[in-house]
């Protein structure tokens, strides 16, 4: 098939109504009328034999075709932005808007803070950073992702970031009401705040180690939360017994704000992972991001280390 140049014209196009959410949004961002932007992607979609939308009056959705098609053009395009800066010249100045999906406890606890000295090393870069812990489509509109566990996306670049200890804590205000537990089996007696695994909905499993000795506690606890960060809210205010990630906490563990329990039970490490497309030359703003992530996630890793 010989290719046709207004094939790459409508994918540009399907790219803004994708990230727009609707026609007329897409074709002020693009300078067209929103016939012009519903002709070209009627084009598109003819050009290629799939709808790519579900259209009503004022939204359109990406059907289950338009979101591998926009999983696989998205790179493509990116491609050839970065073929474009490079041609003139600019290859090594990180500028253009950076779109990040981000897992929300290292989002916070770690990006957040040092987030003002990555923007200052780059005043022509914008940077638009949603915080969420699903996998599924976790690339869709994005540049980088982020997330804690094991990679299982055969397709992207994978850089290994950290592996940190998963700890138990509790206030002291919960320690003196409740007591402290001396062993993981006491957690049956005790009141735990529990997480939601965003893949199945249910509580994650509280588990410890200790050398190679694993040992996995039937908890129970009345409170269940999909933040972490708001279970650590609620930890603090002595609401129950908190296991978390370490990478973080240094701040509140230092302060005694929170205390850690089963000291010796914390040698099980959850690896953060940044994922990209995979090319051969990732934009300047990508890598840029990532060495400065591989470099702060480094020094919270040193920091919240147990001792």
């Amino acid at each position: 098939m010989a290719f046709d140049a207004r094939l790459l014209t409508g994918v540009g196009v399907f790219a803004a109504v994708a990230e727009a959410g609707n026609f007329a949004k897409a074709a002020k961002i693009l300078g067209l009328t929103p016939s012009g932007v519903s002709r070209s992607i009627a084009r598109l979609e003819a050009r290629i034999g799939v709808r790519l939308f579900d259209r009503n009056s004022r939204v359109v959705t990406l059907t289950e075709e338009g979101r591998r098609f926009h999983a696989r053009a998205m790179p493509l395009l990116a491609g050839l932005e970065e073929a474009t800066v490079d041609a003139s010249g600019a290859s090594m100045v990180v500028s253009g808007r950076l779109r990040v999906s981000i897992d929300p406890w290292f989002a916070r606890m770690v990006v957040a803070p040092r987030l003002p000295e990555f923007m200052a090393r780059y005043p022509k870069l914008f940077v638009e950073l949603t915080s969420t812990n699903y996998r599924e489509d976790m690339m869709l509109g994005v540049d980088v992702a982020v997330r804690f566990g094991s990679p299982d996306v055969a397709s992207l670049i994978v850089r290994k970031l950290l592996e940190t200890p998963v700890i138990t804590c509790a206030a002291p205000s919960y320690i003196k009401r409740c007591g402290e537990p001396k062993t993981p089996h006491d957690l049956v007696h005790h009141e735990v705040l529990l997480f939601r695994d965003p893949q199945t909905g249910r509580p994650f499993q509280w588990q410890f180690q200790r050398g190679a000795e694993i040992v996995e506690v039937e908890v129970a606890g009345r409170v269940m939360m999909d933040d972490p960060t708001v279970a650590l809210e609620a930890c603090l205010a002595g609401q129950g017994v908190f296991q978390s990630l370490a990478v973080g906490l240094a701040p509140w563990l230092s302060r005694g704000d929170i205390v850690q329990i089963l000291p010796s039970w914390c040698e099980e490490k959850f690896p953060l992972y940044a994922y990209h497309p995979s090319r051969a030359l990732p934009p300047a703003k990508v890598t840029a991001f990532l060495n400065f992530i591989q470099a702060i996630a480094g020094a919270e890793d040193r920091r919240d280390a147990p001792t």
